[in-house]
This record gives structure tokens, sequence and C-alpha cells, in this order.
């Protein structure tokens, strides 16, 4: 395949808004159009409409619309197209069945079992794609030596002939006859794509073939099988994965279908491809829906990837996609001489597991929408949309950050098309922006006004902010928004982000590229000629590709090395034959080998490249992947652990045709300034040239400050840049020092938001080093940890990730070390502690402090601390979170003010001996794993100082003073929104009831009650909580210590807030907490705890959002269960339903509050663990009923292989989740033991016991509360809270940083 000659080619972007056309002339010229991509009084498909509109333009020969295009003139056609993302999106796609394992129907509902939103009560979750279930009465399980599981009935071996090596045992076959009649049932009722995902069939499909056989003879028309469209282990992701292509391939072919019916001859002989998610082009036949998704945005990766790459010296560029009218985001990406794939991401709900550009979506585009609140400027996540769009595209629309752009006289609407108002027939509206900032600026300066004392120490007044200065303040927002996910992005593998150029593409990206360089140290940023179409044009860059790929379980050493090379062979063979048949010769071809591998025992796996390092004696013939993988290894986690065997889990072969086209150098020769006007900047109006882009020469330099426009785009080139036109017409930009202005202490409001962003980001970068250098599950994989910065009072300042259990919960632990020992803490000192008495939260969480120090100041200026759960510390039983422990000593190590590093030296003889301490007392042992706790503590410290310096830049950059003031600004800003909240609540209350104290109570299963009064201070906007009345501490392990109520405290007031804010020591300054010493939520020092983390963090959120009527209560519990023997163990916490409230059913079958953690893929269990998951599914009826019902517990059913202890620690067994408002309580929850010889056993709330091979453990976790009576109005406080819910709806995050962020929520 070669570029074609004599004809025309063409490269198309359909985007949602615009579609891009790039096309190649028969001379060799280079053409690019811009339409719209719904016009439907003019053309009925964008795409046709610009083939035919190049053709006619450049032959001069007629092409009439009404006709069929003709082909004899095109030589090939590309495109990318957003089809598959909006028909995801909007839930557009083909009606679905999904057929599946029995016992699992509701495995995709359940899915993971997080909450995508921490704060949101409702839990919106968007819908699961298919309409009906098929519950297929089959079962294979993998087969396990010393599997001591007795079974009477015989059952097939199936020998280790699987693609993974592994063996199985057919528990069940398929009854064909029973699958026939259910499928017909489903065609009568006209649905026609069936998904099939069947447990294990990774690694056998014959029983999924079997049904896809089947299913196409009856006459479905779309069959997708999870062994064939992706054949990953872990059924969640891949039955998500199989649904989007049920679902979207139909919609495709329906897409193409319609695009070819515009062409005589449907295309015949045409070449025509597609872009995939993976960034190479496909045949047309072959694009199918679970590799389209990211079609549209792939396209821009691979055109800045092969333009900026090789212009900039080679140097690593992060992609920077900003389109001129995307409403809600912005894409980042990086790529640094191979593109950065990942191979599960979720877009819109779905999470897909197959081969993605590592793309990032983050919420801040030109449609983003511009808020202050609560003395803060905020940027997004909320968008205008299309419609209305920005206030100044004439449709009513809110302000945005375009608008901004607008007012600050950086779009010139002389230069934009007249498109916008009712009849999109006007030009854009400088008026209606203008109008809509001076109200703005109004409302800013009132809030200014009446709120100066707050920040006035000095004796200075505010002066009046300009509508310029305040337009410019929501920018300065807007870029540092979108640079936090670009820092995450980088230095999550280890990167320094300031030796990156930034590719900027997209028609708005230009306008923030300078400053956003600037503030991450940039040198250089590049726009590329084509940068208003640059996705259009990398079609016409992008090659050919086909990927193959196929699970293994086999160790990477050299008694495998012969069985990986075959199937390495294997697989490039097939790579290599499909592409010669779509018309590539051998020089063409390339073919690249990955091996996915990760250390045994770890679930960090890597897709791993030999590129670069050649096979020798000890390796594959294909490359020496032990080398590359360490390498790789080292440089994202900072360790290796040489004496681990490495295990492959996938192996993938991605076989390339090279096809894309090469560009030409136009030379120009052009004029000079179009015109001059004036810009708005951080030192007031300048006068700006405007140049025509086109018409500039190359070579030719442009200071700033500067605008360089075209039909696509515009540039901003700021002051203190120069500006480059390349010879190939590129514009390159060297990029200065940022001259920001010196500030002084006194509030400045924009201030307030980038240092909010600032001190967020230290702590996210914190979590990076320590997720980067630990080597636990615990830390590295499941994330469990939260890194902080705290003032020199102890006080929060910002906290990072939001694991609910640790919200504000360091702080008590920060506090109690300047209390106890301040005086002595020196620089170079790092304290430990997890002691409940001094803030801990239970002991596996150890919590490493280490103070800033300042030359010139005595004491500590700042303090940073990181929290992380360690998988063993001692006690009674392994895990140190025993269900019957009676005394703290029982559950591990305890360190209360221990000195981890004195003068700079880690004490590990000291550490080693308290972490040992614990086998002093009776039945306990020391922890189980030193060596993780060693390596862990010093990850901590590595992170700590990694805060440290980062302090220390910001001070350097703005002195101690300014930090330390806008340190307080922040929690004042956290204090006035908790403040807002409970003046609105009171007003309310006391205009419906006359009455300004709320009061509630609930039950821990053994009677124990927790009590809670709140009385109120409309005018001050505070609130006093008395737990006076709260029963006693307890025998057992349900007592919780302070830092667990005042949790549960920040986490219900933030809910309550229903808006993002700096979640930190302000929100509890209008708090005054009343907790009776001795009482469970207070107990004595050696009281046992671990329960108290877990469940009764649960009963105290409970009561206060019945106080204050928020909603019905959830399950109320975090259902812990642990199961091991002496070579392993397992701990998962268990999904419930969610309460109901004021607008929405509780969600089922997901974890809420105090809990999000993530459940074990049934797959992996099974893999790893001596257990077959008999069932999980939701619990019908369980939810409590009402006008809107409580979400539905789950049933979850392990059936255990060999002989283990079982343990269980959970709640709301004997006490049921309260209804409100008339709506009735959800169902308590049930433990049962199924006993191998037919005895069943309730095993209660708390227990450990001992299971023979065959017994099965049933649980039945609790409903949600329903709220309301049913088919009544309902009336309450609860509604007050309602209206300021502002969850985002229309804005779709996605990437690597996304997921890691969602990762580390979901623990």
């Amino acid at each position: 395949m070669t570029e074609t000659e004599g004809k025309f080619d063409f490269a198309i972007d359909r985007g949602g808004t615009f579609t891009d056309v790039f096309a190649r002339l028969p001379d060799g010229r280079e053409k690019v159009l811009k339409l719209l991509s719904h016009d439907p009084q003019n053309y009925k498909d964008a795409p046709t409409e610009g083939i035919r509109r190049v053709l006619e333009e450049e032959t001069g020969q007629a092409f009439p619309r009404e006709q069929p295009v003709e082909t004899s003139l095109i030589g090939w056609i590309r495109m990318g197209t957003t089809v598959a993302t909006n028909a995801l999106l909007e839930r557009q796609g083909e009606r679905t069945a999904l057929l599946v394992t029995k016992g699992f129907k509701d495995l995709l509902h359940i899915g993971t079992q997080a909450r995508p939103k921490l704060f949101d009560l409702e839990v919106a979750v968007p819908d699961v794609l298919y309409e009906e279930v098929i519950e297929v009465d089959e079962r294979v399980v993998l087969r396990q030596d010393g599997c001591q599981l007795p079974r009477k009935e015989p059952k097939r071996l199936l020998p280790p002939v699987c693609s993974t090596g592994d063996s199985l045992e057919v528990w069940r076959e398929l009854d064909m006859q029973r699958v026939e009649d259910d499928l017909r049932g489903v065609l009568s009722r006209g649905i026609h794509s069936l998904a099939v995902l069947l447990l294990h069939s990774y690694t056998w499909s014959a029983h999924e073939k079997a049904v896809g056989s089947l299913a196409r003879r009856l006459g479905f028309t779309q069959v997708s099988l999870s062994s064939e469209v992706m054949p990953m282990v872990r059924a969640v992701p891949r039955g998500y994965t199989v649904c989007a292509d049920a679902y979207l391939t139909p919609k495709i072919r329906q897409y193409l279908k319609g695009f070819t019916s515009g062409f005589r001859g449907g295309l015949e002989g045409v070449s025509v491809l597609f872009m995939q998610s993976d960034g190479g082009l496909t045949p047309m036949e072959q694009f199918c829906g679970s590799r389209a998704v990211l079609s549209g945005p792939a396209g821009g990766v691979v055109g800045y990837a092969i333009t900026s790459y090789s212009q900039t010296e080679n140097k690593p560029v992060i992609g920077f996609d900003m389109g001129v009218r995307r409403s809600t985001s912005t894409d980042v990406s990086r790529y640094a001489g191979h593109y950065e794939h990942v191979f599960e991401a979720t877009t819109a709900g779905v999470t897909l597991q197959a081969p993605q550009l590592d793309i990032n979506t983050v919420a801040a585009g030109g449609g983003s929408r511009l808020f202050f609140r609560s003395g803060m400027f905020v940027v997004g996540p909320e968008s205008a949309g299309a419609h209305p769009g920005p206030a100044c595209y004439r449709k009513g629309g809110p302000l945005t950050v375009t608008d901004a752009n607008l007012a600050l006289g950086r779009l010139l609407p002389s230069y934009f098309p007249r498109i916008f108002g009712p009849g999109e027939d006007e030009p854009l509206s400088s008026e209606e922006t203008m109008e809509h900032f001076q109200q703005l600026t109004c409302e800013i300066n009132h809030f200014l006004y009446t709120n100066q004392s707050q920040s006035s120490a000095n004796g200075s007044a505010h002066s009046k902010m300009s509508m310029e200065e305040v337009a410019m303040g929501f920018i300065r927002v807007a870029n540092e928004a979108m640079c936090r996910p670009i820092r995450a992005l980088t230095q999550a593998k280890g990167h320094d982000t300031s030796q990156h150029v930034l590719a900027c593409f997209g028609g708005a990206g230009g306008q923030h590229a300078c400053a956003i360089a600037q503030a991450l140290g940039m040198k250089t940023v590049f726009i590329h000629k084509y940068s208003g179409v640059l996705s259009a044009y990398g079609l016409a860059l992008a090659d050919v590709v086909e990927e193959v790929q196929e699970p293994c379980s086999l160790q990477y050493n050299p008694r495998s090395f012969s069985e990986l090379d075959h199937r390495v062979e294997q697989l490039t063979q097939r790579c290599t034959e499909t592409l010669r048949d779509r018309g590539f010769s051998s020089s063409q071809i390339t073919t690249e080998v990955f091996l996915h591998l990760r250390y045994e025992k770890t679930d960090c796996a890597l897709m791993v490249t030999a590129t670069g390092y050649p096979g020798n004696s000890r390796s594959c013939k294909s490359g020496d992947f032990r080398s590359a993988f360490t390498k790789r290894y080292l440089q994202e986690f900072g360790f290796t652990i040489p004496d681990r065997p490495i295990m492959v889990d996938d192996i993938r072969v991605r076989g390339s045709g090279k096809s894309g086209i090469k560009s030409v150098t136009n030379t120009k020769m052009g004029s000079g300034i179009l015109k001059a006007t004036t810009c708005y900047f951080e030192d007031g109006y300048l006068d700006t040239s405007v140049y025509l882009w086109e018409e500039l020469p190359c070579d030719h330099n442009i200071p700033g400050p500067a605008i360089i426009i075209d039909k696509n785009s515009t540039i901003l080139v700021e002051p203190s840049c120069v500006a480059h036109l390349t010879e190939g017409g590129d514009v390159c930009i060297a990029v200065g020092s940022d001259p920001h202005c010196l500030l002084g202490t006194e509030l400045n409001t924009v201030q307030l938001s980038i240092f909010s962003h600032r001190f967020m980001s230290i702590a996210e970068q914190m979590g990076r080093v320590l997720q980067r250098t630990s080597i636990s599950t615990n830390i590295k994989e499941r994330l469990d940890f939260s890194c902080a910065v705290f003032g020199p009072d102890g006080g929060l300042v910002s906290n990072a990730p939001h694991i609910p259990v640790h919200l504000g919960a360091m702080q008590e632990t920060v506090q109690y070390q300047i209390k106890s020992i301040g005086s002595i803490i020196k620089e170079g000192d790092v304290i430990l502690s997890n002691h409940p008495c001094a803030g801990g939260s239970h002991l596996p969480d150890l919590t490493v402090i280490t103070p800033v120090f300042r030359s010139g100041v005595s004491g500590p200026v700042f303090f940073v601390a990181s929290r992380g759960h360690h998988a063993d510390i001692g006690g009674i039983t392994p895990g140190s979170m025993p269900p019957h422990s009676t005394s703290l000593q029982q559950e591990g190590a305890v360190f209360t003010s221990f000195k981890l590093v004195t003068a700079g030296v880690f004490q590990e003889e000291a550490v080693t001996e308290a972490l040992m301490a614990p086998a002093q007392y009776p039945d306990c042992s020391g922890t189980r794993n030193l060596h993780d706790n060693l390596s862990d503590l010093r990850a901590q410290v590595a992170a700590n100082q990694r805060g440290s310096t980062l302090v220390g830049e910001l001070i350097d950059s703005y002195g101690l003073a300014v930090v330390q003031a806008y340190m307080g600004y922040i929690q004042t800003n956290a204090e006035l929104a908790v403040r807002d909240m409970l003046k609105e609540f009171a007003h309310c209350r006391q205009k419906q009831t006359g009455s300004l104290e709320v009061e509630a109570e609930d039950f821990m299963d053994d009677g124990t009650p927790i009590r809670l009064r709140v009385q109120i201070n409309e005018n001050e906007g505070s609130a006093v909580f008395d737990f006076t009345g709260t029963g006693t501490e307890v025998w057992g392990n349900c007592n919780a210590p302070r830092a667990i109520t005042f949790s549960a405290l920040i986490y219900c007031l933030r809910c309550m807030v229903g808006q993002d804010i700096p979640l930190n020591q302000g929100c509890l300054t209008p708090i005054k907490v009343i907790i009776p010493s001795g009482s469970i939520l207070q107990p004595s020092q050696n009281a046992a705890v671990v329960g108290g983390n877990v469940l009764t963090s649960q009963r105290v959120v409970d009561v206060i959002f019945r106080a204050f009527e928020v909603c019905a209560a959830s399950q109320g519990c975090m259902n812990n269960v642990t199961f091991g023997s002496e070579g392993s163990g397992y701990y998962e916490t268990v999904a419930g339903g969610a309460g109901a409230g004021p607008g929405w059913t509780g969600r089922s079958g997901v974890h809420s509050h105090m809990t999000n953690t993530r459940i074990t893929d049934p797959e992996i269990l099974e893999k790893r663990y001596p257990v077959v998951l008999e069932h999980f599914s939701l619990r019908p009826g369980s939810g409590g009923a009402g006008e809107y019902r409580g979400g539905d517990g789950v049933i979850r059913k392990l059936l255990f292989r060999n002989k283990v202890v079982l343990s269980v620690l959970t709640e709301r067994r004997s006490t049921r989740p309260y209804g409100l408002h008339g709506g009735d309580c959800g169902a308590s929850g049930l433990n049962q033991l199924h006993r191998a010889d037919g005895r069943v056993l309730n095993l209660g709330a708390k227990t450990t016991v001992s299971l023979e091979p065959g017994d099965m453990f049933c649980l039945y976790t609790p409903g949600g509360g329903g709220y309301g009576e049913e088919d009544k109005q309902t009336a309450g406080a609860g509604r007050l809270l309602k209206k300021r819910r502002r969850f985002n709806d229309n804005f779709s995050e996605r990437g690597s940083v996304f997921e890691y962020r969602m990762a580390q929520e979901g623990v």
C-alpha cells in the first residue's frame, strides 16, 4: 500500500460540532476544510459533503449533492469519528442482551462496587448497556493443586491446552436447548444484539463459541463474545468491553452504511480506513465498537507525535488539545518516541479493556463555566455545553473560559464566522460577555467589601476588582486547573514536567499555551500549521495497525522461553499475514512484541516492549524482556524486587503497515502586521500586534505580546515569549520566565484559587512518590494511603486523596505531636504514630510526620504527613484486623510519638523492635511482614521529603509570610462554605419548625446508642454537635477514636455543602464537637478500636444525616470478610444498598459513605485463592420502600476448596437502616454458613470460624432505607439541601490520571 498518484486522498475527523477535512490533491498540494458536522438543511453527511466540495472546487466539475459522489478520482479515505463516543455518552446504542454465567446476572451493575463521586449521595452511575440478562447454567473453574473439595458429581477435566496453559474443570455443561429457548425469547422482544460473558472464557472459550454459533444461526445480527473481543483475565472489565462492542458496533455499521451510500458503487475499490482508539488505522469492515471510542482524539495524538517530536530534537512532548468550541474539556497526552497506551480505561462510566492511547480528559475547556463561591474563583467542571454555549454565543448561556478570553481582547469577533445567535447568523457578542462580567464583578466586589475584615489584620482594606482583573483571574485559575493533570501525567512515571515540549492543537489551545508552559517551567511551545485540524492531519500520517493478543500464565524464566518464543512467532505470523492481505509488502510491515509482566504476588503489571533490548542467551529470541521490565519498573516505581519471579499475564504483538503521507514544505513570502489591538495581561492593557498566519514568511520572529490567527485557531504570544515561523510554516514559541507580580499578605481572591491548586498539587505529588517507592500491595496497588500538608499549628491545609475515613483524622495526629513533643522536634526528625489517643484511626494505619523548617525561624513553619495502611503490624490475627479483639495490644504494634528518623538517620533497629513487640502478649505475634513494613515506612519518609521540598519551593517563590497567609485564607474559604450551608439550613428550619435544634439517635447491633443533638446559630453559621448520651465504651472492638468522629463529620459537611471546597481545618472551625469521655466515641487508651474504624464510623454518618434529614440510611456497614490459612490470606469489604433521598432512589450494590473499596474481580479471586465464587448478585427487595426506594444489598456466596479460617466483622444484622419521611427501613444483613454436611448456621455479626472444604459462606448485605411515603409528595428539611447539590453530568473525565484518582478514592 503506497501513496496514491493522480488522485485525491482524504483524511477526515468527524467531531461532535465540526468535521475537519485534510485533502492531498493530485498535484501534491494540500487543502484543509472545516464544516459543521450537522447541517441537515444543506447536506446529509458532513464527510461526504467535504469530499464533494473539494472535488468540485479543484476539478471545476459539478458534483451535485443529490447524486452519489463519483469515486474514480478518489485514492483513499481515512476517518476518525465520534459516532461511538456519542452513542456511549448519550446511551443511544443498539438494544442489547447480556448472556452470563448463572449467579452473576448483576455482575456488571455492581462492577467494582465503588461509587464514582465520593461525596455524591445520589450515587449517580450511568446505566448498564444491556436491556435484558440471560443466565446460563454453566460453570468452568480453574483446577488447583491440593484442592480438597469433595464433589460427587462427575466433571470434565480440561488438560492444560487452554490459551493460558491452565488446567480447568467443567462443573456444569451448557444446556443448549435451554439457551436456545431463552435466545428465542429475547429475539421475540425485538433485541438483535447479544453480548456473551462466561467466567474464565479468556482461557477456554468453547462454551462462548457454542453460544455464539447458536445465536447467529437464530438470527442475531450482532454477536460479541468476550473471549474474542478482548481475551484478558478479569470478568468485569471484559464484560463491560463486550457489552460496549455489542451495543456500539451496530451503530457504527449503520453509520458506515449511510456514509458509503453517498458514493457511487458504495466506495467499491476505494481504500477506506478508520482510526481506532490505539492510534492505528483499520479497514472499514473491521472497525468495531470496543475499539472506536477514542477514534476522534486518537488522530490528534498521532498528528502531534509525528509532527512535533522530530521538530523539537526528539524531546518528549505533552499534547494539549483544546478545541475552539469544545464545550467541556481539554485532552492531555504524552509522547516520547512511542505511543503511551493503557489497556483498561473508563469512558462514560464504561470500563473498556482494550488498547487505548492514554488520553487524559480534564475538566477545563472553552465552555467550562465560571463561578465565584465563598470567596474563591472556580472554573468548571460544569459546562455551558454546545447549547446554549458561552454567553458570547447569543443564546442566553453562562460565563465561560471563552468569554473570559473575549473580555480580555484575546479573541477578535471579526475573525469568527457569523454562526451565532438563535438564527446562527450573527457574530460573537462582546456586549453580552461584558454585561455578564459586569454583574459578576459587582458580586465579587460586594463579597470583598462585606468580608474584608477576614483578611485585613494588617489594617489594609480591599481595593475593588475591575472587570478585566476578574476575567484575568478566571483565566489564571483555568490554566492552573489544566496544569495539575499535566504534572500528574508526567511525574506519575518519574518524568520531569519542565523537560517537555508543549504541543498545542485545537482551535482554543493557542490562547492558553504560553501561560501553561510558563507555569510548568517548559521552554518551548510547538503549534503545527494544521493545528486547527490536526486530528484530521494525523489520520493522513498514521499507519495501519493490526494487533493480536493472548492471555498467558507462565513465569518469565529459561524453562518457558521456548513456549513464549513459539507463541510470539505464531502471533507475529498472524499479524503479518493480515497486513499482507491488506496490500502491504514485507518492507512496509513492522511488528513489535509486548509482554504484560508483573512481579509474582503483585497486581502492578506493565506492558513491556523489548525494543532496545536485543535477545541474548538468557532471554527470549524476541528480546531481553527482563532487563526492559526491571529498568521501566525502576523508573516508574523507584525500586525492583530482584528475587521475585516475573509473571507473564499476556502476550501481545502489534503490527504496523507503513502508509502515512509525507508532508510538503511550502515556503511563504508574506507581509507583516495585519493590524494592532490591545489585550489585557498581568500588567494591564498592552499594545498587541495581530498577524494572519497564512501571510507570515518562514523564519519570521514575532515578539510577544502578539496574536496569530488563521481560519481555525488563535495563538496568543504572551509578553516575554517569542514566536518563530519554521521552514514548514509551523509556529515554535520560545517561552520566557513568568514575571508574576509580587504578592502581599492581603487577600487576593484570584491567588486564593491558585494557592488552593498549589497546595493540593503538593499533596498529590507526595502521593505519587509514595505510590512509586512503596512495595506492599496495600499502598502500591490498592493505593490505601493519604498525604497531607499542615500549618504550623497542625491545622490541615490540603489532603489527597479524599479517603473518607482519613479526612481530618491526620490533623488530630499532627496536633497531638505538637502538644506532646513539639519543643523537642528538630530538623531532620520524622515522627511515627498510630495510637488512637494520638489521632490514630486504627493501628494498621501508620502516620509518618515530617516538620518543615525554614532558615531564621525557630520552629516548624509547616508539617507534611502521610498515612498508609500496612497489611500487617502483628496482633492476634494475620492482617491486624481481628473481629474479636478486646484490647488495643491484640491489634498490633503501637506507636504514640516514635522518632522514626533522628537527625536524618532512619532508626531501623528501634522500629523493628517496636514492630515485633506485640509478640510479648498472649496469643499475639509481632509483624508478619517486617520487610514490607520497613520498605513502606521508608517510602512514606521519601514522600514527606518530596512534600517538604515542594513547600520550600513555594516559599522561595512567594515568601513565608505570603504562603502562610494564603494557607489561612484557604482554611477560611472552607469555613465560609460550611457557614453558608448552616445558615441556609437554619433559615429554612426556623421558618418551617421554629426551632434551630435537631437531634437523632441510632444503635449498634449490641444496643449501644449513638446520640446527637445539634444546636445551630443562624447568624454566625455555626453549630454545636453534642454526642452526650452516647453509649459507653464496649467490650469488643467497635470503639471509635475521636479522630473517626471528626472524619465522619467532615465527610457529612462536605456532602451537605454539595460543591467542591477545600477539605481542611476550616471545615470544622464553625463546629464545636462534644464527645463524652469513656464513650464508644472516645474510649480509654487501651480499648480495641479496629471495628470502630470500619463499622462505628458508618453509624456516626447515619446519625448526622438523620439529624439533618438529608437522606435515608445506607447499609451502615462495610461487611468485612477475611479468610486465610498458613500460606495466604484475603480481605474484602462488600457493597450494600445506598439510602434514598429527596429526588433519587438509592443505588443498589454499592459502597457508601466512609468506605469506597473496590472488590476483587471473580476470576482473579478464583485464580489466586482456594475459593469458588458461586453467586454474586443484588438482593431483591432488601431496599426500603418509599416514594424513592432504597438500594438493594447484595448476595455473595463463597465455596471453599481447602481448610481456612473465616472472620467476619459486620453490623446492621439486628438493626435496620432507617427510612426517612415515611420511607421504610432497609433489610438487615445476614451471615450464613452452609456446611458441607447440609447444616445451615447463622454466624451472627462478628465471629471467627474454622471451615472445611465444601463449606460455603453466604453473605446477605443490608439494603438502604426508603425516602418519603409512597404515592405522597414529601416535604422536609432534607429537601432544603437538594438544590445545593451541584454534580456535573455532562463532563466525562478519562485517562490514567483519572483512573489513578478513582483507584485512590476507591479505598
